[in-house]
């Protein structure tokens, strides 16, 4: 699947990435709140979706007082 057309950016996540990008939109999350439903370790196994996402990830959520379901 080509990620040229995906976006950049998705709602209010940071910028992660296409490959991060497109593997989120797959699984239908497009928040942050949305992100924070889930576990480190079920984003990490997502293909596109590394460290440095998930990194990013858990700093954008840190700064809206929220965390990862771990």
């Amino acid at each position: 699947m080509s990620t040229r057309r995906e976006p950049a950016q998705i709602g209010d996540l940071p910028p992660i990435g296409r490959p991060a990008n497109t593997a989120l939109l797959e699984a239908g999350i497009t928040t942050l709140a949305q992100v924070a439903a889930h576990r480190r370790r079920d984003l990490l196994a997502m293909h596109g979706v590394g460290p440095k996402a998930v990194r990013t990830l858990a700093a954008a959520l840190a700064e809206r007082g929220l965390a990862f379901a771990d």
